[in-house]
């Protein structure tokens, strides 16, 4: 069954609500959209959105994208700085195994029409790949020993899921379901899995996919909490599925979070870490004192739960619910030029 048979067998009057497709990806943002693309093109993929395609972490993520890609840089250094930012956590041989792919990782998304922002252009650089990865600028983030940061402006997510989705939806091997929310995985008597069971939340019915093989990149649960920046849709259903299924789960404890994001009302906006790597300051809204000189020799560039923790322990302290960051000692130019998202954001919401 082809991508254009799929569709034609969903929307179909006689249709029993059964689905056949070798490889059923449950989630359709970077993770999913890139082992979708990934795949060989001889197999058929059904990708699995819950709701629309931008409704995902990926596509608000606007830092970046970290890899040794400076010259003065190397795997070593970055392996060296993420260990250390572990506290000892992290498993050795993974963290270097992942770090030393971060370059052709980087590449690939510059091939798939990723547009990162660039600096001059290197006349040496051999082919269009080196031109762009040569000639990224880079930012510096919490944990990071020097700037290896690849980002599109300060709203990287939502350039690289535009990018991938236009190659997705050009495949002619792969179909994308928005609005279809994985209820629960299939599995045989030797607990091997075999599809799911979906919801098709346009036409208000429940469907079966049968597969030869099931990814689950169904992103996280940060909605646990009552601030989160991740979007409305991370309950954290595809652990709760896959512990149903009978997968073995494992540190549950590490819920990524980002230290900071805009304290308005209700608002989930983010507030890049890429502004503390350019300089921005924690400050105390009382005093206005810089109160993370004090905690770590790395400030505001310490890693995200050293900086996490000093936060929550300053509005503990301090009664009034949120800190300040202060960027406005940097120049306005540069904060239009680096920031225009958040720039442009807050400027509607009356912050300057």
């Amino acid at each position: 069954m082809n991508a254009v048979s799929t569709a034609e067998a969903l929307n179909a009057d006689n249709f029993d609500g059964a689905v056949q497709t070798d490889v059923l990806i449950i989630g359709a943002g970077l993770a999913g959209l890139s082992t979708a693309l990934a795949l060989p093109t001889s197999l058929n993929i059904i990708v699995l959105s819950k709701a629309d395609l931008e409704v995902c972490s990926s596509h608000y993520a606007q830092g970046g994208i970290a890899a040794s890609l400076d010259k003065n840089d190397s795997v070593a250094d970055h392996i060296v700085d993420t260990l250390i930012a572990g506290a000892g956590l992290c498993e050795a041989d993974n963290t270097s195994s992942i770090l030393s792919a971060g370059q052709q990782a980087v590449q690939w998304l510059c091939e798939q029409g990723v547009p990162f922002t660039q600096i001059q252009q290197d006349d040496n650089a051999k082919s269009f790949t080196e031109l762009q990865t040569a000639n990224l600028h880079l930012t510096k983030e919490g944990g990071h020993g020097c700037r290896r940061v690849a980002h599109a402006d300060d709203a990287t997510g939502r350039h690289i899921m535009e990018a991938l989705t236009i190659k997705a939806q050009s495949a002619a091997n792969i179909t994308i379901l928005p609005y279809h929310e994985a209820l629960s995985l299939l599995t045989n008597t030797d607990n091997q899995c075999q599809g799911a069971q979906v919801f098709d939340h346009s036409s208000q019915r429940q469907l079966t996919f049968y597969s030869r093989a099931v990814v689950l990149a169904s992103g996280g649960l940060g909605q646990l909490f009552k601030r989160a920046s991740a979007p409305n849709v991370c309950v954290g259903d595809g652990v709760m599925m896959a512990w149903q299924a009978g997968c073995r789960l494992a540190n549950l404890e590490f819920i990524q979070f980002h230290p900071t994001g805009l304290a308005l009302d209700d608002s989930s906006f983010l507030i890049s870490e890429a502004l503390r790597g350019e300089g921005g300051r924690l400050t105390c809204p009382q005093t206005g004192v810089r109160f993370m000189l004090d905690i770590d020799e790395r400030a505001e560039l310490a890693p995200r739960d050293i900086v996490a923790r000093a936060i929550a322990e300053q509005i503990s302290t301090n009664g009034l619910g949120y800190v300040n960051l202060d960027v406005s000692h940097l120049p306005e130019q540069f904060l239009r030029e680096h920031f225009p998202q958040i720039y442009q954001t807050l400027l509607k919401l009356g912050i300057d």
